[in-house]
């Protein structure tokens, strides 16, 4: 067991933290805010700059954030797609599109991803702050933080899903209610956050499905308990979460279409060919790196079970459950499940060190090892709670919001030029549009559709883009069915009046194009190979 000398040590070293000046408590950085500062500055004045911008997507976000902060509306009908023109269209993501398009309005691309770099670094940094206050060492929490990061770098994106990432202080809040009865009044905020999510992303699931797997945890543990005391305190739990949740449902239906937007959800994640064929909700595929992390987050979460010896909690079991499920039934579900995983698994590991630290069957040299570490993490987790002024992440905001004001410039110096990739997206193809004066509607990908949005709305409405709920099954199938050279896909392209195609350089269609004589390249590069219809050869 540690020595009375080691204890005595770390305990001075506390006290001689706490006695320090305080403003040296306020200047100091903490490892949180290094975590903010290092994760800001990579996603913000890196090559991982334009990684944000990897999804075209945020192109539409911006220009109907803009339309909206233009007619002080939210936006009821398709005003991008020329195929979809005047069809009802749910914007659930209106909140996040006004924010970010008031951002683009002041700052340009350079504030969309300097925002959205602001988000993630704010998420990891309160999943290291919130792992410390659950109990866990600092050193097993830097590696699962890391772990997480890497499972989540598979979405580091500008949209609005980030955002949702953030409210990793939902399960906080509801697994610090469980086990401290005297904070439960904090519950009471969840409705609140929930207002407020509901309009950002369609995240919001993950929250009732949190309070609902609580919940059932609750009831186990009321069927469990057979103690009268125990039972009474296990009635009371439930009936607190039955309200939390009723107020929280609740506060999804004040959004701008109401109850429409539940029925709306239902039937886009209800269907199964769009849930096919939408890469992000297909299963992970584990020979990448993200994949990989969020594999070895798993087997880490088993084994924090075994070392646990029975101390887990029933929520805490279906917590990992439906984390570990969703992860593996659709990528995008990822970054949300690596981060409930750490939260249960850090906790659990550093008690698993604790313990035995303390274990006498264990070999000397063992305990002494796990005893200094535990040390080491106690002295750098009462350091960490003292450092709070956070004053250098507030530094590192103001000086990239005067980065973004200046055009991402220092002087001389271009700090940030974020833009779309030339090598993903086919922006020379789009400033030959741009000189031509054309403006007829476009055939290109869908994932490439966000981006013709961005750089021609209103003069040019796209054929189809990522708004896979708005266009439906039957259209992408067609849409596919050209795409893919599937019979008839000629047919497509004549019934809608197709003069212009825009496909990946060597793709099927592109290469198809090009030997039919009704077609002639226009222009052509490593990335995207632009087809003209001839004229007189019209649909048949």
């Amino acid at each position: 067991m540690p020595s009375a000398l080691g204890q005595n040590t770390s305990q001075a070293n506390l006290d001689a933290a706490a006695s320090s000046p305080r403003w040296i408590h306020l200047i100091l950085p903490s490892v949180t805010d290094l975590i903010f500062i290092v994760v800001l500055f990579s996603l913000s004045y890196s090559a991982l700059s334009s990684r944000l911008l990897g999804d075209a997507g945020i192109g539409w976000h911006i220009r109907n954030g803009e339309l909206m902060l233009r007619t002080h509306a939210v936006t009821r009908v398709d005003p991008f797609s020329y195929t979809m023109s005047g069809r009802p269209w749910v914007a659930w993501e209106w909140l996040y599109d006004v924010i970010i398009g008031g951002i683009h309005q002041w700052l340009g691309l350079n504030g969309v991803v300097f925002f959205t770099a602001i988000v993630i670094a704010c998420t990891f940094a309160l999943t290291f702050r919130i792992l410390l206050a659950r109990g866990s060492l600092v050193q097993i929490s830097l590696v699962l933080l890391l772990l997480a990061m890497g499972a989540a770098m598979i979405h580091f994106l500008a949209r609005p899903h980030v955002l949702s990432w953030l409210f990793t202080l939902w399960f906080h809040l509801l697994d610090l209610a469980e086990v401290s009865p005297e904070k439960r009044k904090r519950l009471f905020f969840l409705p609140l956050l929930m207002l407020l999510w509901v309009n950002l992303h369609g995240g919001f699931l993950f929250g009732l499905a949190l309070l609902g797997l609580y919940w059932i945890a609750a009831v186990i543990g009321y069927w469990r308990n057979k103690d009268s005391q125990a039972r009474r305190a296990s009635r009371l739990w439930i009936k607190q979460l039955s309200v939390v949740a009723m107020l929280s449902f609740l506060a999804t239906f004040l959004n701008p279409q109401g109850y429409k937007l539940h029925v709306h959800i239902y039937h886009y994640l209800s269907n199964r060919f769009l849930m096919n064929h939408i890469d992000e909700f297909r299963s992970p595929d584990f020979h990448g790196v993200a994949q990989e992390c969020f594999a070895i987050l798993l087997v880490v979460t088993i084994i924090a079970f075994y070392v646990a010896h029975g101390k887990v909690r029933a929520s805490q079991l279906l917590v990992v459950l439906f984390a570990s499920y969703s992860g593996l039934f659709a990528s995008r579900n990822l970054p949300v499940a690596s981060i409930l995983l750490i939260l249960v698994a850090g906790p659990l590991l550093s008690a698993a060190v604790r313990d035995a630290a303390n274990n006498s069957e264990l070999p000397t040299w063992t305990r002494r090892f796990l005893s200094r570490c535990s040390s080491f993490a106690m002295r750098m987790g009462g350091l960490e709670q003292r450092l709070h002024g956070h004053l250098w992440p507030v530094v590192a905001v103001i000086f990239g919001l005067f980065v973004c004001i200046q055009a991402g410039k220092i002087g001389s110096h271009q700090l940030m030029s974020t833009h779309f990739d030339d090598k993903r997206f086919p922006v020379q193809a789009a400033e030959v549009f741009a000189e031509r004066g054309i403006h007829q509607p476009i055939f290109t990908l869908d994932s490439w559709g966000g981006y013709f949005i961005y750089r021609f709305y209103p003069n040019m409405k796209v054929f189809v883009d990522d708004r896979h709920d708005l266009y439906g099954e039957e259209f992408l199938r067609e849409y596919l069915t050209a795409i893919r050279l599937a019979p008839g896909w000629d047919k497509v392209l004549d019934e809608r009046h197709i003069n212009w195609v825009l496909m990946p350089w060597g793709s099927s269609l592109a290469n198809m194009l090009e030997v039919t004589r009704r077609w002639r390249v226009a222009y052509s590069d490593q990335v995207a190979v632009l087809l003209e219809r001839k004229q007189g050869a019209g649909s048949k």
